[in-house]
């Protein structure tokens, strides 16, 4: 899968594209990037690519022309037809299923936004989605475009060790993650459970999604709303909450 990247601040990615998983899947070829600097379709001497905002206020805007010229280069010198998200507060939540949606996409190509924003008219123009990453103000879009590449890239086939990982990812099936162990068996008097050392897949199996069940009710009981769960869990779950009442 091809990520571009529209950015004034092309080296902010250098370090990041190289380390890690996502490292090894643009290594392997899996994952292609390429980051765009917005400066490079500016029509002025000084390459510039904000202004005031018309009608007065604080802060600078992003301008329309370097924004929309760049967008239709990178598609211009693509056989395939990318998706055009735009980082912005103002956007949908970027969430696990967002995530799916993107990996099964022809593409992305994300612009940063900045400033107090961009020119309106780039929305109107080339954008197909504005993307949140949460509710709080960061510098700018570099940091969210990191996130939703790095979030897509772990669908992708072959990107993980196995594919069965991202599967079972936290959000993957609506659920926070089960607890995880590894060895030693007993530290500091905290042993692993014992279901884990049995060798009963099934039984395991049944555990890992009751404690997926019960963190999720802990840590993020919102998520319970749009979960499908059985009867059983259902119970599981009402005796979850009246114990803890």
């Amino acid at each position: 899968m091809r990520f571009d990247i529209l950015t004034i601040f092309p080296d902010f990615f250098e370090s990041p594209l190289k380390q890690s998983i996502l490292g090894k899947a643009i290594e392997k070829g899996l994952v292609e990037i390429g980051v765009h600097n917005i400066r490079d379709f500016a029509l002025d001497k000084h390459k510039t690519t904000d202004d005031s905002p018309y009608g007065g206020g604080d802060g600078m805007v992003m301008k329309a022309e370097p924004i929309v010229m760049a967008v239709e280069s990178v598609k211009a010198g693509s056989n395939k037809n990318p998706k055009v998200v735009l980082t912005s507060p103002q956007g949908r939540q970027f969430n696990q299923q967002m995530a799916a949606e993107f990996a099964a996409s022809d593409g992305l190509l994300i612009i940063c936004g900045r400033y107090e924003g961009v020119d309106e008219r780039v929305k109107e123009l080339v954008v197909d989605m504005e993307v949140s990453v949460g509710d709080y103000v960061l510098s700018g879009g570099e940091v969210p475009a990191l996130i939703i590449i790095d979030a897509v890239a772990r669908l992708i086939p072959g990107v993980l060790g196995s594919d069965l990982s991202a599967k079972n990812d936290s959000f993957s099936h609506g659920l926070l993650e089960y607890p995880q162990y590894t060895r030693p068996e007993s530290f500091r008097g905290l042993k692993v459970p014992e279901v884990l050392l049995s060798g009963n897949h099934q039984e395991i199996k049944t555990w890992r999604r009751a404690e997926s069940v019960k963190r999720t009710m802990e840590k993020r009981p919102d998520l319970l709303e749009r979960v499908q769960l059985t009867e059983k869990e259902k119970e599981y779950l009402k005796e979850l909450k009246t114990n803890k009442q």
